[in-house]
């Protein structure tokens, strides 16, 4: 139960994010409806989401570091099945439910879900390493 697979475990995610991001940033913006300027670059920039998503990365991982632990997953496969189960089963579904009720548009729930499923199976490779 290293800090050190929880650290490099929250930044593997973390980076998937960022890549993630990156690639559907145009879509993500339209579907989350962010207020663009004329080079379509956010109108509020703000670097508190960045710092709220490292944080979020280290919980999500230290969290699933301790569930791995008690459940004996041990092994890049077997972390990366249970890592994609977190996600495909508890994390995505409840971003469905939310942007249900928000009424968020269906392309915002799978960019965000997918990244859920995803980032929880990073993050389930990496801590089965160690």
């Amino acid at each position: 139960m290293s800090l050190l697979s929880v650290l490099i475990a929250a930044a593997a995610g973390y980076a998937l994010g960022a890549v993630w991001y990156m690639s559907l940033s145009r879509q993500w913006m339209t579907a989350a409806g962010v207020a663009c300027d004329e080079n379509g670059r956010p109108l509020q920039r703000s670097i508190t989401p960045f710092i709220l998503s490292a944080v979020a990365m280290l919980l999500v991982a230290g969290m699933m570091r301790h569930i791995f632990g008690m459940a004996g997953v041990d092994g890049f496969g077997a972390g990366l099945v249970a890592g994609l189960g977190l996600g495909a089963f508890i994390a995505a579904p409840w971003i469905l439910i939310n942007y249900a009720y928000a009424r968020r548009p269906g392309s915002l729930t799978l960019i965000d879900g997918g990244y859920a499923i995803l980032g929880c199976a990073i993050i389930g490779a990496v801590l089965g390493l160690f």
